[in-house]
């Protein structure tokens, strides 16, 4: 059912784009000559390119429908700037025409040009800003005394998305920046994949990669909401949770990867004198359900007289982590937007949804996340490798 209404919506948004822009064509004294005489092509792409996408979502697993995911994650992300400008710059333009009265409607006349240049610069620009992940370093104090630690280096990194659209040099650069401040322990907060694993070419470069960052105290993952195998239409799941599996191919790639998975469980770090503890995704935990336990099940056994961390995907439960005795909660998920306008958008509907936020007598850390959603973008937000430096007493 879900999958339809994201279908219809699609369907309707492509071909209304597509009567706008033939719109403003018919304002261009260049394109109306030409006009006429390529309508029929013009329509021929709009329908390959609305289609593309559609081929990715629904089609069974194939190397056509993971070429189609590739492509139509680009294309969306050139489509969702160039709607927007075109909307914008359709309505500017009539507001500009009414006050100038020009006659002409020479700037109405521009408005795919201007449409079409800038979606184009800020789809490359996009592309090519995401790949370079950057430091970002925050320090926090922990009220509870420790014997022999008295700090924690914590690399936090988050939503990788390996997927179709990934590029190993992005995750080398990453493993280059984690290794570069020799952390104690890293920390992975979820969607390690996007929602597929055979999709991702190259599996074992990419976990042979990953097996070379370095910590004291080893590499500690959760899992997020797309760390099951599930279809996706425009980044919207199109199946039930109740379909959304866990694979043995990720399983596996995690071992290989060397990462130590925690099911909601908790381990102890600094010879037992700093507690880490991972929890299952509250969404999707990788067995069909979205069942996991609660804060005080998970906390409950814990010394609450250690310094104790919480690693989970999404920012979300702080005020009954914090009353079960949790310390610092780290987190990604929200990719602190993503794209513009997005990271003007997520604060809305998270307490913390990116950066470092006292809640609750409690520090939460979002990071932005070093990889991409859906489209390979990043455009007024950063990947990063987020280092955590904890102080203890």
């Amino acid at each position: 059912m879900l999958g339809t209404i994201f279908l219809v919506v699609y369907i309707i948004f492509q071909t209304g784009m597509s009567i706008l822009t033939e719109y403003v064509i018919k304002q261009n004294r260049f394109y109306r000559t030409i006009g006429r005489k390529t309508r029929i092509i013009r329509v021929l792409i709009y329908i390959l390119l609305a289609v593309i996408p559609m081929l990715g979502a629904y089609l069974p697993k194939c190397s056509f429908k993971y070429f189609c995911m590739e492509f139509g994650n680009i294309w969306l992300g050139f489509f969702m700037y160039y709607s927007g400008l075109v909307i914008v710059v359709t309505i500017v333009s009539h507001i500009i025409h009414f006050i100038i009265r020009d006659k002409k409607k020479t700037v109405l006349g521009h408005i795919l040009n201007i449409s079409l240049v800038l979606a184009l610069l800020v789809t490359i620009g996009g592309m090519y800003h995401a790949q370079k992940p950057r430091l970002v370093n925050y320090e926090i104090n922990v009220d509870k005394k420790t014997e022999s630690v008295k700090e924690l280096k914590v690399v936090l990194i988050a939503d990788l998305h390996l997927s179709v659209n990934s590029d190993i040099r992005a995750t080398e650069k990453m493993v280059e920046e984690v290794n570069s401040v020799n952390p104690d322990v890293v920390v992975i907060a979820g969607d390690i994949f996007t929602s597929t694993f055979e999709g991702l070419k190259n599996s074992e470069k990419y976990a042979a990669c990953l097996r070379e960052m370095q910590a004291k105290y080893g590499v500690y993952a959760v899992c997020g909401n797309h760390d099951v195998e599930e279809n996706l239409f425009g980044g919207f799941p199109i199946s039930p949770i109740s379909e959304a599996f866990r694979t043995p191919g990720m399983e596996k790639f995690f071992e290989d990867a060397g990462f130590y998975v925690l099911y909601d469980e908790n381990v102890e770090l600094a010879d037992g004198e700093v507690i880490l503890s991972g929890r299952v995704d509250g969404e999707k935990a990788g067995d069909g359900t979205s069942d996991r336990m609660s804060a005080a099940e998970l906390l409950g056994p814990v010394d609450k007289t250690k310094p104790i961390i919480v690693l989970q995907h999404e920012p979300k439960q702080f005020k009954d982590l914090a009353d079960n005795g949790a310390d610092v909660v780290l987190c990604g998920h929200t990719h602190n937007g993503q794209v513009f306008p997005g990271n003007f958008i997520v604060p809305f509907f998270n307490e913390n949804a990116y950066g470092v936020k006292e809640l609750y007598g409690i520090d939460t850390i979002v990071t932005a996340g070093v990889g991409y959603y859906g489209p390979p973008l990043r455009v007024g937000t950063d990947s990063e490798v987020t280092v955590v430096n904890i102080k203890f007493k």
